[in-house]
């Protein structure tokens, strides 16, 4: 997925600035897709150029002028064509799971503690999501239906992992640390 997409998306509910599309990442989009302000304003640029969005210029007293972006004609076309391309699964790239394919070299305690803030993120990451879901629960608008099951595989990955969290935690408990010493070794059989 492309961020023009992804910004597409946002002008479907309707003519936004970059700021509003930046906010709407932070609290809707954004939790399948990331984007800094400076992406996004470059790219609402590039729509427009494409011909996929317009902008209305809008003066305010004492601020910066208001640029607001519609999506127009050709731009909901590409969506619809962007539609019919396959989705990759995307590949699992996390350093974190990297770190327990070598649990006997690293710090338990630091890995514990590592575990415990994820864990935190997790179950906040989901309160958000059903939250979210919650509200859109019953609601017979298309785009409701599509946000609502987005948000309900959001909700299994984030609750899946929160879960792993309690059983990882239970398994390097700390007496484990205790018996290696939590001294990591240099070498794999290096007294420590």
């Amino acid at each position: 997925m492309s961020l023009q997409h992804a910004i597409l998306v946002a002008l479907t509910d309707g003519a936004k600035s970059g700021y509003d599309i930046a906010k709407q990442f932070d609290d809707s989009t954004g939790f399948f897709w990331r984007a800094r302000h400076s992406q996004i304003y470059r790219e609402l640029g590039k729509l427009k150029d494409r011909g996929w969005a317009t902008s209305e210029e809008f003066v305010q007293s004492g601020k910066p002028n208001r640029i607001v972006f519609s999506i127009t004609k050709e731009g909901r076309k590409g969506l619809v064509e962007w539609s019919r391309m396959p989705s990759d699964v995307q590949e699992l790239k996390d350093d974190f799971l990297v770190q327990l394919c070598a649990l006997e070299y690293i710090d338990l305690d630091a890995l514990r503690t590592n575990i415990i803030a994820r864990q935190e993120r997790h179950r906040d990451h989901f309160a958000q999501y059903k939250e979210k879901y919650d509200a859109l629960e019953g609601s017979d608008d298309l785009t409701d239906i599509g946000r609502h099951l987005a948000l309900e595989v959001a909700m299994i990955y984030e609750r899946e992992w929160a879960e792993w969290s309690d059983r990882a935690l239970e398994r390097l408990r700390p007496e484990i640390a205790q018996q290696r010493g939590n001294i990591v070794p240099l070498i794999k059989g290096e007294a420590g």
